[in-house]
């Protein structure tokens, strides 16, 4: 059979606050989130795996608070394109992501170090990664107990409810449109991450695309190495 031509376009990815999917394995952080206002010492770390939704949670914050987000990694260009880390304090909150990242590299453990400084106590700082401080491999003994000084919330392993809503929400996105009976096969087959469920429905679309078929039980099964019952 003649295959199809695929055009492999990325999908439209939805970070409002309106997107997200509260569960009870999500509402504690989106919480903490809203209470940005009384953070001690005006900063939070956000934990969890990846693909979890940090960065989700990180763009509604910012979104309230009107604070730039930088992936980590990029603090290291201060010596590089002169990132400027007083006017990035001056804007008096900030969401710095993956942090655990930087873990070894001094210049970019320098930079997030005098950031804190710069825009704490009287601004906000949010930090994520996926493990605690304590696990990251600082180089830098000031930055390490700047950070663990600051509050915690965690994003836990998803429910069955928020893999339900991420999967639905990740085909819409897509503009795919499953058989309903699909996405409780898939969460009950499928290894429990978010991560893995933006495989699985980006492997459905490539697949489909290619095969020029409907992204239906007989493809999931396929990816996911399971056979479907006769």
């Amino acid at each position: 059979m003649k295959r199809q031509l695929a055009f492999h376009l990325p999908p439209r990815e939805n970070l409002g606050r309106e997107d997200y999917i509260v569960t009870p394995s999500t509402a504690l952080a989106l919480c903490a989130m809203d209470r940005w206002r009384d953070w001690p010492g005006g900063k939070m770390l956000l934990v969890g795996p990846e693909g979890a939704g940090k960065s989700h949670l990180a763009a509604i914050w910012a979104s309230a608070t009107g604070a730039p987000r930088l992936a980590a990694t990029d603090l290291a260009a201060t010596d590089i394109v002169g990132l400027d880390l007083p006017a990035l304090a001056a804007t008096g909150a900030v969401a710095i992501e993956d942090a655990d990242r930087i873990a070894g590299d001094r210049a970019a453990e320098t930079a997030l170090f005098h950031l804190h400084n710069m825009l704490l106590p009287a601004g906000r700082l949010l930090v994520t990664a996926k493990a605690p401080p304590r696990d990251w491999g600082l180089a830098l003994p000031d930055l390490m107990s700047r950070l663990q000084a600051a509050a915690l919330t965690r994003l836990e392993a998803p429910d069955d409810a928020l893999l339900n809503g991420v999967l639905v929400k990740l085909f819409a996105d897509r503009q795919l449109q499953p058989p309903p009976s699909l996405i409780p096969w898939a969460i009950a087959r499928m290894p429990r991450s978010i991560r893995a469920a933006r495989a699985l429905v980006a492997r459905m679309d490539e697949l489909a695309l290619e095969r020029g078929c409907a992204p239906g039980l007989r493809l999931a099964a396929e990816i996911l190495g399971d056979t479907l019952p006769e």
